[in-house]
This record gives structure tokens, C-alpha cells and sequence, in this order.
């Protein structure tokens, strides 16, 4: 069962990307988002325990799930140092919380003696990170995200099968949807239908990096809902995934935080 903790999240208004409407090359300004949700505040789902692409976006090659299916995924016991390789130099660090004030949950690419190499939405799209092991509690998820752009779909993948499969709006071609190897890193309930940002989102370690220059909200990339339903199915936002609310609730009680996300041109 998931524990439902209120937090307002000021910040998630400012770093989803492309959330306040369509996208139009090259694109007037999308008006900033407010300071809070009209509907009140978002509230963060704890985890349960156990892009058009164009030639200067980075790629990461998908890792090999576990034998039994699983994906790898670990909890910070506390802060701990982001290294670009094992023992090398120092690019970061993470605490146990998300800025969204989830209680952080990382995908594990792979593994080198006491190191993991981790996705974490404080590095770069395609630059992991390396913890050392010793200072994480190791899990895994058989659940997956898999989104297709040409399609414009979004599949849920459990235990290696396509268990639902559902439309998605995705960036314009001047705001393309970053590909790669990406993660859940938070879930956050917003001011429901009929808002910017609908009933909820999944954000992403994704960062969009064509955003608008006169865009002066942050870069992250989101699954959520939209204000215009009409565009789900095209290519129309600054960068995040468009859902229905139905498929958004869906993805809210299955995909757990640290789940792979596989966003394929």
C-alpha cells in the first residue's frame, strides 16, 4: 500500500518542461507557470518498497534486466558523493529525498565490485553517476516504461511483457523529446483534470535541451496531463509526454519510483 504524503512542491510547477500548452516552431514563449497550483497543493506518492530526435541528442544504451526480470534500482541511505567512475573524481552528490521531497529510489545500470553506476536527474541526459554500494539498500522492479515517438505510444512492460499500451503526446519537432535511458524519479499528484498539469505526473531524470531561450522555467521532463487532450497523439509539447487522465491514474498506482524509462525515436 503507498503512503500519500501533502508537500507543496513549488518547484515541480517551474521543472516540468513544456507543461502550459502546445508547442509551436519556433515558438512564442509559453506564459511562466504560476507560483502555486490553483487547486491546491501536489501531493508526493511515496514509492512502495520492496523524441523527434535530432543528431545532437544523447543516447544511452539501454542495460540487460536481471535473469528473473527485475530492473536494479537502490535507496540512498544518506548523502552520498556522484562519481564519474568508480573512486574518480567527484561530479555531485544526491541525498535519501528528491527536490520534490520523494524518498529518492535510483536505477542501477550495472554494477563494478562496491560501485553502482546509477541514472540521477542531477547529471546530464547519457552521463551516469557511480555510488558506492555499501551506502544504498539494493532493490529491483519488473516494471518498465517503454515510449515509442514515431508511434507516440507509451508502453508498460512487466516482467518482461507489454502489459498496457496508451497514446502520448510528445515534443514539437523544435522542442524534440530527449531519447535515451531515463527513470521514474518522483510521483506527484497535481490540481487535477481540467488544470495545466491534470491529475498527476511522472517525472522524469530526463532534461529537455532545447528548451525555449526565453523559457524561464527549468528543464526536467514529465509523463503528465494536459489542458489540450486534443493533443495527445501529436507532436505538440516543449518536451514532456501528454496522457489521458485515465491512463495517468494507471500509471500512478503501477510504475513505482526508479522504474526504466526507454524513450525510442
Amino acid at each position: 500500500m503507498q503512503r500519500v504524503r501533502p508537500i507543496v512542491v513549488l518547484l515541480a510547477l517551474a521543472a516540468l518542461t513544456g507543461c502550459g500548452g502546445d508547442a509551436r516552431a519556433p515558438a512564442p514563449a509559453p506564459e511562466p507557470a504560476p507560483p502555486v497550483l490553483p487547486d491546491g497543493p501536489a501531493t508526493v506518492l511515496e514509492p512502495q518498497v520492496t523524441a523527434t530526435p535530432e543528431p545532437r541528442l544523447t543516447r544511452i544504451a539501454p542495460a540487460v534486466p536481471r535473469p528473473d526480470g527485475r530492473w536494479l534500482t537502490a535507496r540512498p541511505d544518506g548523502r552520498i558523493q556522484l562519481r564519474a567512475a568508480p573512486g574518480g573524481r567527484g561530479v555531485g552528490a544526491i541525498g535519501p529525498v528528491t527536490e520534490f521531497g520523494s524518498r529518492r529510489t535510483v536505477s542501477v545500470l550495472a554494477r563494478r565490485g562496491d560501485w553502482l553506476k546509477v541514472i540521477v536527474p542531477e547529471r546530464p541526459n547519457a552521463r551516469p553517476a557511480w555510488i558506492r554500494a555499501a551506502r544504498a539498500r539494493l532493490g529491483a522492479t519488473d516494471v518498465a516504461l517503454v515510449i515509442d515517438l514515431s508511434g507516440r505510444t507509451l508502453a508498460i512492460r512487466t516482467d518482461g511483457h507489454t502489459t498496457a499500451r496508451m497514446p502520448v503526446g510528445i515534443g514539437a519537432p523544435y522542442h524534440p523529446t530527449p531519447t535515451g535511458r531515463f527513470a521514474v524519479t518522483d510521483k506527484l499528484r497535481m490540481g487535477g483534470p481540467g488544470t495545466t498539469y491534470g491529475c498527476c505526473a511522472l517525472a522524469l531524470s530526463a532534461h529537455q535541451p532545447n528548451v525555449p531561450d526565453t523559457w524561464n522555467g527549468l528543464d526536467r521532463i514529465a509523463i503528465h496531463g494536459t489542458q489540450s487532450p486534443q493533443t495527445i497523439g501529436l507532436a505538440a509539447s516543449l518536451g514532456c509526454l501528454h496522457a489521458h487522465e485515465r491512463d495517468l491514474h494507471r500509471l500512478m498506482r503501477i510504475v513505482p519510483i526508479g522504474a526504466p524509462v526507454f524513450i525510442r525515436a
